[in-house]
């Protein structure tokens, strides 16, 4: 029998255990594998390994607990032996808008040394095109013993794919399971044999291609959703200079049968949208001058957004402004690249006044806030009632149903139309 191509899978190794490496080692564990979670963040893995969670996601938590009484997961700080590798480890980008693969790097340096034949990895962090490739490469280096996929193709000892994520935070279990796949190997077999282990837990299409379209999609997908979103936000930005309600013009607008414009906001915010266009850029910055545009659109929102704040403040000596969300979406506790984040520290170093914060997902602010002693952590009707100024920023369903007499005669920011 040929191991590479028939052989079931019986461990999993998942390196990186955030939002999108958890609940996959957890899925996994719970389809009967074996299944070993590795991270740097010792706090997470012992947790971990206690049946807890570190990150907020529904249903995680028990998920994880049941995985880790029955044995079927366990985390720790380095990975082992195992008959398949999924690395779902993070890729920002520098200060210049590189992409920074620093972390698939040391994720390969760390799996290199307990590979053998036969086995397979799966890059599923979202890349700039090439980086499977790169990943091939490199373990080659580090395993001269070994045949590697972009020189021995299909006879390769090691299989090697990409297929990214496309998870929805707050549905993450429900979208791994449901959701198409797009599985790109660097050779043919590559695909076949990640199908095969992702045939394990995942009920929607697994449609293969090459490693190098597989990241291309990805990032494709992300810079549609985001080019649509600074349209979206070019026009609120159109209607606050014109003195239009944007939420009446875009909620007339959408009755046209083929108009489908979405709803504005503070910036866009999360490791995906706000990240992976520029990855595109970086890779053909002639082809992409739309691309790079709607992400100067909003990257620019949350400055527009601050400036107004700033007005509205300039008619206290001492203004308190509450500011409602700090998550970059609603009913989580993410604030990965989160507009809200900027918004508040624009206006901490542009107002002098108490900033009262109100975020329901998390138990203490993030590090941006460290030494900024005029901002503060409170609950939401504390904030409300001291408050000269509101800024809504995040749609978490608690703000929703607001004593509206708390608001009045207060100058309102409703960034996301919840109050519409």
């Amino acid at each position: 029998m040929d191991r590479q191509t028939n052989e079931p899978f019986n461990s999993v190794c998942v390196i990186g255990l955030g939002y999108v490496g958890l609940p996959t080692a957890a899925v996994l564990a719970s389809r009967g594998l074996d299944v070993l979670g590795v991270d740097i963040d010792e706090r997470a893995v012992a947790l971990i390994n206690e049946g807890k969670v570190h990150i907020i996601e529904p249903d995680l938590d028990i998920l994880v607990n049941g995985a880790v009484a029955t044995g079927k997961l366990r985390a720790s700080t380095a990975p082992e032996p195992a008959d398949a590798f999924i690395v779902a480890v993070p890729t920002p980008f520098t200060d210049g808008r590189v992409p920074d693969l620093s972390f698939i790097e040391a994720a390969v340096d760390s799996l290199a040394q307990v590979l053998k034949a036969g086995d397979l990895i799966i890059i599923e962090s979202t890349s700039p095109v090439g980086t499977t490739e790169m990943v091939s490469e490199k373990l080659a280096a580090a395993r001269a013993d070994l045949a590697f996929p972009h020189a021995a193709g299909n006879d390769a000892d090691i299989q090697i794919a990409h297929s990214p994520e496309r998870v929805l935070p707050g549905k993450v279990l429900m979208e791994l399971v449901r959701n198409d796949r797009v599985i790109g190997g660097i050779s043919p077999r590559c695909a076949e044999r990640a199908v095969q282990l992702y045939k394990v837990a995942v009920d929607g299409q697994c449609l293969t291609t090459t490693a190098r379209t597989a990241e291309l999609v990805k990032l494709s997908e992300n810079a549609y959703r985001d080019v649509n979103i600074a349209f979206a936000n070019e026009i609120s930005l159109v209607c606050e200079e014109l003195g239009i309600d944007v939420w009446e013009t875009l909620e007339l607008a959408n009755h046209h049968p083929r108009v489908n414009i979405l709803n504005p906001g503070p910036g866009v915010g999360g490791h995906c949208i706000a990240v992976d266009p520029w990855f595109i850029v970086h890779s053909a910055p002639e082809a992409t001058p739309l691309i790079r545009a709607a992400r100067q659109v909003n990257d620019g929102k949350p400055a527009a957004i601050a400036d107004r704040i700033v007005s509205a403040a300039a008619t206290y000596s001492q203004p308190v402004i509450a500011f409602l969300g700090l998550a970059y979406k609603a009913n989580i506790d993410d604030l990965r690249e989160s507009p809200s984040i900027e918004i508040v520290d624009r206006l901490a170093d542009a107002v002098t006044g108490g900033f009262l914060i109100v975020e329901p997902h998390i138990s203490a602010l993030p590090e941006a806030f460290a030494g900024k002693h005029h901002v503060k952590l409170v609950d939401l009707d504390t904030a409300l009632e001291s408050a000269d100024i509101i800024v809504l920023l995040t749609d978490h369903e608690a703000f929703k149903n607001v004593d509206e007499s708390l608001l009045e005669g207060k100058p309102v920011f409703d960034t996301r139309g919840l109050w519409r």
